[in-house]
């Protein structure tokens, strides 16, 4: 999902509480911080030599030890800190939006959005785990040559 996407859905639920599950329905855990956002820009060599370059935008999440506060942040308060940071620095619209996080139920990784769901309070956030793939082999539709 685009970072464009992502923010133009919390812009039509503010009020909204955010809820991130994977694909089992397991939660981030409630009173979870937005502790950082990332516009990473990769420059990268696949096997078959072909060069690659995107962006994306990282959210990092994490729920201190001592959180004892339950609640998800609203949909308003990601935005309210999204646009801070947006002032700083240059986050691609176009980007796709990645989640940073790890707990008992999520190995640490930087997970995709597979989808956004809605009901009268939450937004429901689902994060794929990422799969390792290989580019070259991926675009072999295009001539490229795999592990050469």
């Amino acid at each position: 999902m685009t970072t464009r996407d992502f923010i133009s859905r919390l812009q039509a639920a503010a009020a909204k509480q955010l809820v991130f599950t994977n694909s089992d329905g397991a939660m981030v855990h409630g009173g979870y911080h937005l502790t950082e956002l990332k516009a990473a820009s990769f420059d990268t060599v696949d096997c078959g030599a072909q060069k690659n370059q995107w962006t994306e935008t990282i959210v990092q999440l994490w729920v201190p030890e001592d959180e004892e506060n339950g609640e998800c942040m609203t949909a308003a308060k990601f935005l309210s800190i999204y646009d801070r940071v947006a002032r700083l620095i240059p986050l691609d619209p176009t980007a796709e939006i990645r989640f940073e996080y790890g707990d008992e139920n999520f190995p640490p990784s930087n997970y995709h959005v597979e989808n956004i769901s809605e009901n009268r309070t939450e937004l429901r956030v689902r994060l794929r785990v990422p799969q390792a793939t290989c580019k070259a082999r991926d675009g072999r539709e295009s001539g490229a040559v795999c592990c050469g």
